[in-house]
């Protein structure tokens, strides 16, 4: 898989999901179902390597990117993971400028809403599949 590919990838799942693990769902979608670029259990190692070393929870997306195209790939992941936050920095300096219009109040104020919506959307997505899981766990015994 192409270093930019996997970039522009993970930037659409980590600029949509705003927390560490809610981006999980969609670089599920796209890396493992669409793409099949890397395994389920690859995803899930991805995951463990992510959440027992020190540093923020979202890290994990730099592992999913070397598993899925190597060191270049764990470089654009890495790019990926940091672009939202660079990009915030200029984006908050304007909007404080410009807060005290209406119009840019209320784009503000539909960003938020529509970033809470991304979130439980991911929320409901992962309880659904750890419900499933349970299920099948418990039918087994």
């Amino acid at each position: 898989m192409s270093p930019i590919v996997v970039y522009l990838l993970l930037l659409k799942a980590v600029a949509t999901s705003f927390a560490g693990m809610g981006s999980l769902p969609q670089i599920q979608q796209d890396f493992v179902e669409t793409r099949h670029a890397i395994s389920l259990e690859q995803l899930n190692q991805a995951v463990l390597v992510g959440r027992s070393t020190p540093g923020p929870i979202g890290a994990y997306v730099v592992s999913v990117g070397y598993l899925a195209a190597g060191w270049s790939g764990a470089i654009a992941a890495w790019l990926a993971m940091v672009t939202p936050a660079l990009a915030a920095i200029p984006l908050v300096v304007m909007t404080q400028r410009w807060l005290h219009l209406p119009r840019v109040r209320g784009a503000v104020d539909a960003v938020v809403i529509a970033s809470a919506i991304l979130l439980l959307a991911s929320a409901v997505r992962m309880a659904a599949d750890a419900w499933h899981q349970v299920a099948s766990f418990v039918l087994r015994l």
